[in-house]
């Protein structure tokens, strides 16, 4: 077997930071004087403990990590690090049990944005805090994910991703790899603090408008109001719509836009942000004249799509609405929303547009051969050939999507949930969305009431459609640790 140490290393630095997070959360509790800081000191010793354990275990390990060592600590981060972050969702005023705490802070850490806690206006203004800054924490980590290692393992075409955006001419985009961290985390902030002025320039408040840009530029959802942002004005909602959309966008795209020598001779990389936007404005205008002819004001009804569709499609999961009230055909509509996703080497999660580009290019070659079986007929995904090693790992991953989809659904549906509430909590989770759809977990719900069981194997799912399914499967093969 491999030497795994240095995994233990890097978890017991990550275990570290996360113990100096909830360090600084005790001293922001203790300033604002909520009462929350002893849960926070008591997750901050225990993250010290495990870190600093596990930082002496993998002491003297090979210091490079290799594709399989990187696989197994993605995979035991977004698994083991719940378990520390949960520690003052269980300690603190919430009182939650281990299995609703843990339920949360895995939908924190993948930016699900599903939630177990109803009296949100009313909770610690720390503990509020701390599930956002796990989102925005989640975030960073899926960017990260996106660009460094999911590649590698030819997950549905994911590989596209870096070549598009590293080999396309003689020299690299970015040449070392904690260069291209440096520049996409200034990105993030730069991102996130624009977020946060426009939201308290439209009238949240300091506090509100902190939390919410963590978990609008993440695409997360999670709110410090029941309304989640219901609550807000109209102008607050708009600027949300282009705050989640800038965070569904791959922010390789954002790196060459500020690199524009280096990428010289890069594909465009906007037809996957020209779909994405197609996606949301024609499913919103859709939705705009349904509510219309039902009633509803124009513009009332213009921003209620825009900003739910936009929430739904780049798998964000705030809400302003009910929109399940809206009749039939919108719930229909909003059930297939789920399933797409933003693009890759985004925040957002979901089956992910650039697939979707891809699918219908090989449906389109199909026809084609078809109709003309002796042509030959190539296709191209922004200026470079696809394979038929292109084209499998999408269906490949396709199926998994859905056969992981599907057997959650069945598997909820044995728990006790009615039909409507298996399937849109299976989509949810595997999609990383946050609401799903009824009258329990739908956008006026949340999670409190399903079984335990359901939760851990939803807590399960997330993590599993988070890190591309393919990520987690690969340490049940035996095969995975041969050396």
């Amino acid at each position: 077997m491999r030497d795994f140490r240095v995994v233990l290393f890097a978890l017991g630095w990550l275990a570290l930071t996360l113990a100096a997070m909830a360090a600084l959360h005790a001293l922001g509790s203790r300033a604002a004087g909520d009462g929350q800081s002893a849960a926070f000191a008591a997750a901050a010793m225990a993250g010290a403990l495990v870190g600093g354990l596990f930082v002496a275990a993998g002491w003297g390990a090979e210091p490079e990590l290799k594709f399989r060592q990187a696989v197994a600590l993605t995979v035991g981060a977004w698994f083991g690090l719940p378990l520390l972050a949960c520690i003052p969702l269980m300690l603190g005023a919430l009182q939650l049990s281990f299995t609703d705490a843990y339920f949360e802070a895995v939908s924190g850490l993948t930016t699900t944005g599903s939630t177990v806690i109803s009296g949100l206006d009313g909770a610690p203004p720390s503990l509020l805090m701390w599930r956002a800054a796990l989102q925005w924490v989640g975030g960073f980590g899926i960017i990260g994910l996106s660009i460094a290692i999911l590649p590698f393992l030819r997950i549905g075409g994911m590989q596209l991703l870096r070549l598009e955006f590293t080999d396309k001419s003689d020299e690299k985009l970015i040449a070392r790899p904690g260069e291209l961290a440096a520049i996409i985390g200034a990105i993030y902030l730069g991102l996130t603090l624009a977020c946060a002025s426009l939201y308290a320039i439209a009238g949240m408040s300091g506090f509100d408008a902190i939390a919410h840009a963590f978990t609008t530029v993440s695409t997360a959802g999670f709110s410090t109001r029941d309304a989640s942002m219901g609550a807000f004005s109209p102008g607050v909602q708009w600027i949300a719509v282009a705050f989640m959309f800038t965070g569904a966008l791959p922010f390789l795209l954002y790196v060459r836009l500020l690199r524009p020598k280096r990428a010289r001779g890069a594909g465009s990389g906007f037809g996957e942000v020209g779909l994405l936007a197609a996606i949301i404005v024609t499913a919103a205008l859709v939705l705009t004249a349904y509510q219309a002819a039902q009633g509803t004001a124009f513009f009332e009804a213009l921003r209620g799509a825009f900003f739910n569709v936009a929430s739904i499609v780049t798998t964000t999961g705030f809400a302003t609405a009910d929109y399940q009230l809206w009749g039939p055909a919108a719930v229909g509509l909003f059930f297939f929303l789920m399933f797409l996703g933003g693009c890759a080497g985004s925040t957002a999660g979901g089956f992910k547009i650039f697939r979707l580009e891809v699918m219908g290019k090989a449906i389109v070659q199909h026809l084609a051969r078809t109709a003309q079986p002796n042509a030959v007929i190539a296709m191209h995904h922004r200026g470079r050939r696809l394979t038929d090693a292109d084209i499998v790992s999408v269906a490949l991953f396709a199926g998994m999507f859905v056969g992981a989809f599907a057997i959650g659904a069945v598997a909820l549906s044995a728990m006790g949930l009615d039909f409507v509430t298996a399937v849109s909590a299976s989509a949810n989770a595997v999609a990383n969305i946050g609401p799903g759809l009824g009258e329990i977990i739908g956008p006026a719900g949340n999670f409190a009431p399903l079984p335990e069981e359901a939760k851990w194997l939803l807590s399960f799912m997330m993590v599993l459609g988070r890190l591309e399914i393919m990520t987690v499967l690969l340490l049940f093969l035996p095969r995975f640790y041969d050396r």
